[in-house]
């Protein structure tokens, strides 16, 4: 093991002392490579790189903190030198440690010179708590003879490569390592700049099915699994948005379960017509054993009540509930399980697994339903099988981030369903799925799509924008 340390040492010391021109060789590669992680790393994220080389790619994430981390003294020396604000060790990579947390940890190019690449990731591990992303990249082994060829005739930096580990042997390292894959990716079809062609081969060839398999670079993010931190101390708010919902209310009342240290009702009330904010009222006073609280939404649709209502929640872990009794409301207990036994940071429901009762979803609505689910597990990446489901949550500080980055989309989305969806991708949160029951309405009309033919497609056309918006931002990076 010591021996090969030292030959990776000395190979990138001998490339360190060349590095500005090997780095110009290959600029548009590592421009791609920085445009990677700059869409999937916030801005003042701390952040380690395991295996920083010369620091071009720590160097440019706009880190709040820093750590970049190589074998190579050689390296380290003119990574100090460009970039003083980030902190530079000179070390192996398999046992550096130190005592933080990071929002991100990189390893990019490195993991094929990585003798044991379990026990890395175990090691890793001591700096990562349950919000810490972990991000992979390495070369798609279909690309090995045309990098070693690259090298021998000078295109390429010389490279020490012990391993040359396929996405699913990464994924496969990840899970006994104790992590959980969040998405895999692939990107960069075309390493080298020619006009037209390589923005061309990289932005919309590259994302095909099939084609995708073939780009140089393959990439796993992940993240630790294991329970929110202080999950015995969670509490937790559910947010219900209604509009002449009167008939509806005690039920909810009644069958929302308790969870966590403490269970917030947070009745939003949206301009009703009926006896619904009267209703609301009356349970306060009915049931003071319970924290039932009332907001009388400001402005106009359900976005807009689902953010009042998030906003001013007050659980660590925040569900939504809209009041039309489709879905037994005490299964969102089900949502609350799945956060806190660490399995999912974003939770889904979906009404489109259990056999649905006679005229509980207009056949209509069902195709809709099931494809806009289809096409954005393709555009996001993570399964989605129900993306106007009534029941959804999350935990309100990775609320906060969504909204804090909220201009990244757009405050478009009427319905809020959008918003969190595209939030929790952004964020790389990992997305899961709750299958419910959906029931026909007893009280009230629907509202979702409108009550007439040109509602339903004005509707449908604002889906379509939503999902070409999606494939722009997280495809067409």
């Amino acid at each position: 093991m010591g021996d090969k340390l030292n030959k990776i040492r000395e190979i990138n010391n001998s490339v360190s002392k060349r590095w500005d021109t090997w780095y110009k060789k290959n600029m548009y590669y590592h421009s791609q490579i920085l445009r990677y992680y700059r869409n999937n790393i916030p801005r003042n994220s701390s952040i380690l790189e395991l295996g920083c080389g010369a620091g071009n790619l720590i160097g440019n994430l706009y880190s709040s903190y820093g750590v970049g981390v190589d074998i190579s003294d050689g390296m380290i020396k003119i990574a100090k030198k460009k970039y003083p604000k980030i902190k530079f060790y000179c070390e192996d990579i398999e046992s550096f440690s130190v005592d933080f947390k990071f929002d991100y940890i990189i390893i990019s190019g490195t993991i094929g010179s990585v003798k044991n690449i379990q026990r890395l990731l175990q090691n890793i591990s001591k700096m990562c708590s349950s919000d810490t992303r972990l991000i992979i990249n390495y070369y798609n082994q279909l690309w090995n003879p045309i990098l070693k060829i690259s090298e021998s005739l000078g295109m390429k930096k010389p490279e020490m490569i012990f391993n040359w580990p396929s996405i699913d042997d990464i994924d496969n390292f990840l899970y006994i390592a104790g992590y959980q894959v969040i998405k895999r990716d692939f990107f960069l079809l075309f390493p080298k700049y020619f006009p037209i062609v390589s923005e061309a081969s990289n932005t919309l060839i590259s994302k095909l099915p099939v084609i995708r398999r073939f780009c140089l670079e393959q990439v796993v993010i992940a993240r630790l699994m294991c329970p929110p931190d202080n999950v015995k101390d969670i509490t937790t708010s559910v947010v219900i948005t209604c509009r002449d919902e009167e008939g509806n209310i005690e039920e909810l009342v009644k069958k929302i379960p308790s969870m966590g240290k403490n269970t917030e009702i947070l009745f939003v009330e949206g301009h009703s017509k009926d006896n619904t904010v009267k209703k609301i009222k009356e349970m306060i006073k009915k049931y003071p054993d319970k924290d039932i609280k009332f907001l009388k939404q400001r402005g106009i649709g359900q976005g807009d009540a689902f953010r009042m209502g998030f906003d001013n929640a007050k659980g660590d872990f925040v569900c939504w509930l809209e009041a039309d009794l489709t879905s037994p409301p005490e299964e969102i207990k089900l949502f609350y399980d799945a956060y806190a036994l660490g399995l999912g940071e974003y939770v889904n429901g979906t009404r489109l697994v259990y056999a649905m009762e006679k005229d509980a979803m207009p056949f209509g609505n069902f195709i809709i339903n099931r494809f806009f689910g289809n096409l954005f597990t393709v555009i996001l990446g993570q399964r989605f099988t129900d993306t106007l489901c009534g029941f959804k949550a999350i935990s309100k500080k990775n609320y906060l981030k969504i909204r804090k980055n909220i201009s990244y989309f757009g405050d478009f989305d009427p319905f809020g369903d959008f918003e969190l969806i595209f939030g929790a991708i952004g964020h790389n949160l990992k997305v899961v799925e709750i299958p419910v029951h959906y029931v026909p309405r007893i009280y009230g009309e629907p509202k979702a799509y409108g009550k007439n033919i040109i509602s339903k497609f004005k509707h449908l056309f604002l889906l379509l924008k939503m999902a070409w918006k999606a494939f722009v931002k997280f495809k067409l990076f």
